[in-house]
């Protein structure tokens, strides 16, 4: 009975104690970043930028759904006037993979001009988008343009690291993500707040590009 007590001690009240502090810091994610996240354009007001943060882009280039959605729905803010440029974000740190420039040819081929598009290579998750948007990029306030599930990570992220954000949904059709994805979020959300408490560092950072400037600067 002494030894059971022991384990217990040992090693089931330590992973719990992972396992509450992670429920709770996954709760306070979603509660917080869930504020200001607006159904109708016409609701945000004015900001310097809408971010499009990157998702899956399949062989030959052609974007998921989800990606698709999140630029159509950038597309809209801009074309608003809601957004004054368009930062988007994503991974391009292999040169068989490119989130970025299949955003930026979206926006071209849709008619926005070349200086309002800003382009981040090193956007290689949804922190480290937000922490370049403000250290890289200069942003101070922004929208950001992604699905629902997704969309209190990011803004609780942007307010922590002290950007003035709102969000806009980009739920324009129904998505099979199925459970792995929920649970992704879940363990991304837990993540999240660590990373904003300890105020980590991205993988990469580099030289200012303020985003009231030429977007062609940061192309490459």
């Amino acid at each position: 009975m002494i030894r059971i007590k022991r384990l217990f001690i040992v090693i089931f009240l330590p992973v719990g104690g992972v396992f509450l502090a992670a429920f709770a810091a996954n709760i306070a994610v979603a509660t917080i970043g869930a504020r200001d996240i607006r159904a109708n354009i016409g609701d945000l007001p004015p900001a310097q930028a809408v971010l499009v943060p990157g998702a899956a882009v399949w062989r030959g280039g052609r974007m998921s759904d989800v990606f698709f959605d999140r630029a159509s729905a950038a597309l809209a803010v801009y074309r608003a006037g809601k957004a004054k440029k368009i930062l988007a974000s994503g991974d391009h740190s292999r040169g068989d993979y490119d989130e970025v420039n299949v955003a930026k040819n979206f926006f071209l081929a849709n008619g926005v001009p070349a200086e309002d598009i800003f382009t981040d290579y090193a956007g290689l998750d949804t922190y480290d988008s937000v922490y370049r948007a403000k250290n890289i990029f200069q942003v101070e306030s922004m929208v950001v343009a992604t699905q629902n599930f997704h969309l209190p990570r990011a803004l609780y992220l942007a307010r922590q690291i002290g950007i003035d954000a709102r969000g806009i949904s980009a739920d324009l059709r129904s998505y099979d993500l199925g459970w792995r994805n929920v649970l992704r979020e879940n363990a991304a959300r837990a993540k999240a707040f660590w990373d904003a408490a300890s105020n980590a560092s991205p993988k990469f950072l580099g030289e200012t590009i303020p985003i009231t400037g030429d977007g062609r600067e940061s192309w490459d």
